[in-house]
């Protein structure tokens, strides 16, 4: 009851009037700075952060929390509507989102996205608020090998089930990697695959290649296809911006499913938000198959329910982790480290003593702004989706414009809007000759922590391999994708079967 009590003074602070402006305000601009390609929460926090220095701490660190939340939401709201995520953590809502959106279901896309993020940031707060001490157990557990562990299974999970074809499941996950080691090794200051460019000496930024290969190569991909396509690719708006009841009831378990595998990457540093919505996208893949009718590929909401419901409850358990830990998950909370630093604030568990009245009136906060998102994006949902009734030169021109100012703002160097082009192009031939987009994305955010993992796992261990399957934790992920691949061997033994048997039934 000591958590409840705290709880409730908590409100007691974020009620006030100008507390509550700073959410609203905070909410306002995380969702408009995520609808924009290649900006995201991280770039708005930083660029507050000067901003907020005449603010008590109290009121800046509510705002940033609602920019972070807020973040979450715009993003996905331009990955459903447009196949351009703000970031990363959005990629997987744009496989069934946007196929939502093509067959004029835009309205319920969104609608999809708003409950599944308020209900896995509001389960995700109250686990915060009751289960700190248990997370911060949980995290202690998992070393280098552990997350090496965990690595290899979304690079091959996603890679077996996202295409037809494993080979090119696998050829797009390399194509990932080798994006991801390019750069000086950090380890030992070698230059790797950088063709003596000093532009690439610090690597290629995820940003660019997220918004180069998921929005400009789709847009190289519609102009490609306009004149065989002319008015056919026009996607169209239409229908309520709620959902239906039995509409509730089909994702109401993929909610859960992702509020549930999200979580716990909330206290994990394995790369934010990317690697659950992937994981949450990829279980729900695997029951949709299991139906008499699949339903992915043509709009699923399922496969939208989970990724977003799995994505903000990372989030509110990342926050968690920095306040219990002073651990920074994502890019976002990263900066807000910063930010308590520059306050002179110290996040942990003397932050629960010494600033007892920020820190509960901040977890208060979350709450109202998982409200006030909500009460944000419901309404307005069909709003944005009569971006859709655009014109495709003009929308697509549009979504060209963005992404180069999106790059061009993160960096200022004309050579990533030249980086942009080229990995643009990447994208547009991988669509036209079939090759799935999210394995090179997997590869690209989680290549760098496989790759320091096991070199810490092998220092540690003065070269013996056997480390890395040397705890029970990595037995059981081990474990776990050891059945992911025998389910894809038996999927794809039976979709054999099945071709050969219509084959000889046409002879």
């Amino acid at each position: 009851m000591d958590a409840l009590g705290l709880l409730m003074e908590g409100f007691a602070g974020a009620l006030t009037p100008m507390n509550l402006l700073w959410v609203l305000l905070g909410c306002l601009l995380g969702t408009a700075v995520g609808v924009l390609p290649g900006l995201g929460s991280s770039m708005a926090v930083a660029l507050l952060l000067p901003l907020t220095f005449a603010l008590d701490p109290t009121a800046a660190f509510i705002m940033f929390a609602g920019v972070y939340f807020g973040g979450m939401f715009g993003d996905s709201t331009m990955a459903i509507l447009m196949n351009t995520p703000g970031q990363a953590s959005a990629i997987a809502s744009t496989f069934e989102g946007h196929k939502m959106a093509q067959a004029g279901r835009a309205p319920q896309a969104l609608a999809t996205a708003a409950i599944g993020a308020f209900i896995g940031g509001m389960i995700a707060a109250v686990l915060v608020v009751f289960l700190a001490p248990v997370m911060a157990e949980f995290a202690n557990n998992f070393g280098p090998a552990e997350y090496f562990a965990l690595a290899l299974f979304a690079f091959i999970a996603t890679s077996s089930v996202v295409s037809d074809s494993v080979l090119k499941g696998l050829t797009a996950l390399v194509l990932g990697l080798g994006i991801a080691v390019v750069g000086i090794d950090s380890v030992t200051g070698t230059e790797r695959f950088t063709l003596g460019a000093p532009q690439l000496f610090d690597g290629v930024s995820l940003v660019t290649v997220t918004v180069a290969v998921l929005a400009l190569g789709e847009v190289f991909h519609v102009a490609s296809r306009a004149r065989r396509d002319h008015d056919v690719h026009q996607v169209r708006s239409a229908g309520r911006p709620w959902l239906t009841g039995a509409e509730f009831r089909e994702a109401l378990p993929a909610w859960l499913r992702g509020t549930g595998i999200g979580l716990p990457f909330g206290v994990i540093p394995a790369g934010g938000s990317e690697v659950p919505t992937f994981l949450a996208y990829d279980v729900e893949r695997r029951l949709d198959a299991r139906r008499a009718e699949p339903r992915f590929g043509r709009g699923a909401i399922r496969g939208l329910a989970a990724p977003e419901a799995a994505g903000n409850a990372t989030t509110g358990m990342a926050m968690g982790a920095l306040l219990t830990l002073g651990l920074p998950i994502s890019a976002t909370a990263a900066i807000m480290l910063a930010a308590f630093r520059q306050y002179g604030l110290q996040p942990g568990p003397l932050l629960f003593e010494r600033n007892a009245d920020l820190v509960w009136a901040l977890l208060a906060s979350f709450f109202l702004a998982m409200l006030v998102l909500l009460l944000i994006n419901l309404p307005f949902a069909q709003l944005w989706a009569k971006l859709l009734l655009i014109p495709n030169p003009y929308l697509y021109a549009g979504i060209t414009l963005f992404c180069g100012l999106g790059i061009y703002a993160t960096s200022g160097r004309v050579f990533d809007l030249l980086l942009l082009l080229g990995m643009g192009v990447l994208g547009f031939l991988m669509r036209r000759f079939g090759y799935p987009v999210a394995p090179l994305m997997i590869g690209m955010v989680l290549g760098p922590l496989a790759e320091t993992s096991v070199r810490d796992a092998l220092l540690s261990s003065v070269g013996d391999p056997a480390v890395l399957v040397s705890s029970p934790i990595t037995w059981v992920i081990y474990g776990l994708l050891a059945l992911v691949l025998a389910g894809a061997a038996m999927a794809a033994v039976r979709r054999r079967r099945a071709g050969s048997a219509r084959e000889g039934v046409a002879a």
